[in-house]
């Protein structure tokens, strides 16, 4: 049996971050459930398509919007499961076994959100990103989305939005995006824009 989850990563200059998100992912790698990694490039400029490159990722480039360069990777992507990631995220210790269980049944899920940044500004941010994402308002994909390709295609994938396309795919969804119980962990977003 082929791994069955494509991991999809928009990027545009993300060289400070990228290392750490890609890092995270070899538990995935381990439990044999990553059947590629994908980078949606908007035009990099800086080592992002170099780290791409030495990682074996596919890239798929293009200075499009975000929501299109999704929609291309997407549709590129050969796994029965699309995971969207940002680059300045990394997946917590243990997402695998949460990902495992949700494999067992076609779905869209997103994982809870954490800053990794100290102080009760940073625990109240994710808390309240957290609590509209149980109500199926996920914010600018910083959650992490882990879909079945067919929920993505029969919600229409990525809406061609200029701000908030995650928000517009997670409408789509409806409720049928579930929360996951793994921890999508947001790193320096100063470091990183996509």
């Amino acid at each position: 049996m082929r791994a069955p989850i494509s991991v999809i990563i928009p990027t545009l200059n993300a060289e400070a971050t990228l290392p750490a998100c890609l890092g995270a992912l070899g538990e995935g790698l381990s439990e044999g459930l990553l059947r590629e990694l994908i980078l949606a490039d908007g035009g990099s400029t800086d080592a992002t398509l170099r780290i791409a490159e030495s990682a074996g990722a596919i890239v798929v480039d293009g200075p499009v919007s975000r929501a299109e360069r999704l929609r291309r990777a997407a549709a590129r992507a050969e796994g029965e499961w699309l995971l969207f990631l940002r680059p300045d995220t990394r997946l917590d210790a243990g997402w695998t076994a949460a990902a495992l269980g949700a494999l067992v049944t076609p779905g869209a899920y997103h994982f809870r959100l954490a800053y990794d940044r100290p102080g009760l500004a940073a625990r109240i941010a994710g808390g309240l990103a957290n609590w509209r994402a149980r109500r199926g308002r996920p914010s600018r994909g910083d959650h992490a989305l882990l879909i079945h390709r067919r929920v993505y295609d029969a919600a229409g994938g990525y809406p061609d939005m200029s701000a908030d396309e995650t928000h517009g795919l997670a409408r789509a969804l409806g409720p049928r995006l579930k929360p996951l119980e793994a921890t999508v962990i947001v790193m320096d977003r100063k470091a990183n824009r996509v």
